[in-house]
């Protein structure tokens, strides 16, 4: 029987890859983790966590605007980019730290180096020069953000990663895509004070989500001042004199800026890994293509997490990093369930969305009953804000089963979470309309909205 250096050798500390060799290390397991940057992966450095702390800090300005009718005067409010910068990235080392203290509990090796796959059970460690062998592999890389090289000027575009670590605040930015990073990132910006505007090749932001919640987020952008050109892409960035970027618009317009911003998705790892060395598969995308169990065409070689292009979220590449743990390692074959899987957008309006949008749904064959209301919180009204919520139920008019939830407004991501669970159990709009309200919230909307704006024929039994 072949003798291996590690019973499991993950490449890639992000969520999916410390976790899975945690549980791994925690059985008795010989484990090793490598990563080339830092560990903690997308999320904590330069994705989720860094995210959100902007988005509070960006809504401040709104909390102060609002604070006045509360009997709260706040005229001297000023903003310090440099100190919201570091103290962000003080908290991302923190974390970091926690990540590391996790896996040295669980006696899993850390190293700190660029690993590729060299054959099915061997790992080549690039800057050691050495080669390890592991009985199994994980890949866990993740992936990153993505700049169109084919566009004339991109390399004056910054993304996501570079956001974070800005010398100083742009006092304007131009924010190319229409995706929940482009609207969150925009909403940051904006309510720190840079002029922001989007540029979207589609009609409408945020592509995938219900179309009232789309209408809704994208008027209420515009709004609060953030100007969004739909219909168009970039075609060309050039620097200017001034330091400022002019950006070149299929539309033939021209958008003078401090900063161009690429926001239009993200590429998974997977270049100069190695993988075709052993003969792994990949997608059309790059992606690692994997089966239900996270295995790979290549027995001894399996992926998690952003890098199969799956669902790039990072609650799923941890429960697909324990589904692979249960697996491979406690005789309990799982597979991950991939199906009503909540999604939170961190813009202004916050967006919370589960199960099936009015179109994924009448796309299936479902006859509808959708029920939707819009309202300003009383919060708002006494503050003179005129921001509003959206909530919308999608019901199979044959089952009375709600197929989907989908919410914009404040705490809308708090809420939907809970919403959930409803979904996924299967519960029906009765069983909604049976629980009673929590008053004054504005959750209460959800079991409040008696009938339906429109009832397709309920399909024939």
């Amino acid at each position: 029987m072949p003798t291996y250096d590690y019973d499991l050798f993950v490449i890639g500390a992000g969520s999916g890859g410390v976790r899975a060799a945690r549980l791994t290390g925690a059985l008795g397991k010989r484990v090793a983790v490598a990563e080339q940057v830092q560990v903690g992966g997308t999320c904590v450095l330069r994705g989720c966590v860094p995210k959100k702390l902007f988005v509070y800090s960006s809504e401040y300005s709104q909390n102060f605007r609002d604070a006045k009718n509360f009997g709260w005067s706040v005229d001297w409010a000023r903003f310090d980019w440099p100190t919201l910068r570091d103290n962000v990235q003080n908290e991302v080392n923190r974390l970091s730290g926690l990540y590391l203290q996790n896996l040295e509990k669980s006696h899993v090796e850390i190293i700190d180096d660029r690993a590729i796959v060299q054959d099915a059970h061997t790992v080549r460690l690039t800057r050691e020069g050495r080669s390890v062998t592991a009985e199994k592999i994980l890949i866990a890389v993740g992936g990153h953000t993505y700049r169109p090289s084919e566009t004339k000027g991109y390399e004056y575009g910054i993304t996501s990663t570079d956001a974070f670590l800005l010398e100083e605040l742009p006092a304007s930015i131009l924010i190319a895509g229409g995706g929940y990073i482009a609207l969150e990132f925009a909403t940051v910006f904006a309510g720190l004070g840079v002029e922001t505007t989007i540029v979207y090749r589609g009609e409408r932001v945020l592509r995938g989500f219900d179309h009232d919640i789309r209408a809704h987020v994208q008027n209420d952008m515009l709004r609060q001042g953030v100007k969004i050109i739909c219909g168009s892409v970039i075609e060309e960035i050039a620097p200017l004199a001034n330091g400022k970027k002019l950006a070149k618009l299929s539309n033939s317009m021209q958008v003078e800026a401090d900063q161009v911003m690429w926001a239009v998705g993200r590429t998974p790892n997977t270049n100069s890994l190695g993988l075709g060395n052993a003969g792994v598969e990949l997608t059309e995308r790059g992606a690692v293509k994997v089966d239900a169990y996270s295995r790979t065409n290549v027995p001894s070689i399996f992926a998690v997490g952003d890098v199969t292009d799956r669902v790039n979220l990072t609650p799923v590449a941890i429960r697909e990093a324990v589904a692979f743990v249960n697996t491979e390692y406690r005789g309990t074959p799982t597979a991950t369930d991939h199906a009503d899987i909540a999604s939170a957008v961190f813009c202004s309006p916050p967006v919370g969305a589960v199960g099936l949008t009015e179109e994924e749904a009448r796309a299936q064959g479902h006859k509808l009953k959708i029920f939707r209301t819009g309202f300003r919180s009383m919060k708002h009204v006494f503050a003179g804000n005129e921001q509003r919520s959206l909530m919308k139920l999608v019901v199979d008019a044959k089952t009375d089963v709600v197929l989907g939830v989908h919410i914009a407004g404040p705490d809308a991501p708090e809420m939907i979470q809970l919403a959930a669970v409803t979904v996924k159990a299967r519960l029906t709009k009765a069983q909604w309309d049976s629980t009673c309200a929590v008053h004054p919230t504005a959750a209460e909307e959800l079991v409040l909205m008696g009938e339906p704006v429109s009832h397709d024929n309920e399909a024939p039994a």
